[in-house]
């Protein structure tokens, strides 16, 4: 399988803090692929690492490499490796003022991604229909963003990142402001998503682990304690601390 994301030799400083301690990592495309781990264990930071919005956190510094397709990040723009790389955050943060449409059209305009308002239409539709949206809102594209549920506000951030056609979808704990029945829909999504995009989704959660990914990756205290297919890390972990937070008694 090719290989979508790679880190090499990775560590991150909070200052003087380790928080990713040398981590070397292959993340294969289009599939879905966890990070989990404790809470504070460096999950988000090596999430946003990816995509070089650490960069935007004036204490962070980063030594070793983030690879997309083989090329550094760092050898990128910032905005093309953001526009390569999505991002969905924990809490929905849809621009609340703006309306349905103009979330998930901002982007295409502020990057000049559109010849036409034909055009532009035709992708915020498509963006909404991938993002299970479009059923729910096509009567009132012009309402603002707020007046929708926080589900509905999650899949709409999600078709703002879609719309911009990325390789990667980055998900950062999507569901943990969402009720069981929202979080099932998204959850439904990403299953569905994987057979176009490769998808890192950070969670707390091994029971959401084991239901949406095929590739997991176990993170705590910022060293990557083990990494495989899902079903064989569940079933039969190499690491004992590995086991012990599966089974509850770590984290």
């Amino acid at each position: 399988m090719r290989v979508a994301i790679e880190t090499v030799n990775l560590s991150i400083y909070y200052g003087q803090n380790c928080v990713i301690k040398n981590v070397s990592l292959k993340i294969p495309e289009k599939v879905v692929f966890a990070i989990m781990g404790p809470s504070g264990c460096g999950k988000s930071t090596l999430l946003r690492s990816f995509n070089r919005l650490l960069e935007l956190n004036p204490n962070a510094r980063v030594e070793g490499d983030v690879r997309l397709y083989g090329r550094s990040v760092y050898d990128m723009n910032p905005i093309e490796v953001r526009r390569k790389i999505g991002m969905v955050f924990q809490h929905p943060n849809p621009f609340p003022h703006m309306s349905i449409f103009d979330n998930v059209a901002l982007g295409l305009k502020l990057n000049g991604l559109v010849k036409s308002k034909k055009e532009l239409r035709e992708i915020v539709e498509w963006a909404l229909k991938r993002a299970a949206l479009w059923d729910e809102v096509k009567d009132r594209l012009h309402e603002p963003a707020s007046a929708l549920s926080g589900g509905q506000q999650q899949r709409l951030c999600i078709a703002r990142a879609l719309a911009m056609k990325p390789d990667v979808l980055l998900m950062d704990e999507p569901t943990a402001s969402l009720d069981p029945v929202a979080t099932e829909k998204i959850e439904d999504l990403i299953y569905e998503l994987k057979e176009e995009y490769t998808i890192v989704i950070v969670t707390h959660s091994p029971a959401q682990a084991a239901r949406v990914s095929n590739y997991v990756a176990f993170l705590y205290l910022g060293e990557l304690v083990e990494v495989g297919k899902t079903e064989r890390v569940f079933e039969k972990p190499e690491s004992e601390l590995t086991e012990r937070y599966l089974t509850g008694r770590v984290g």
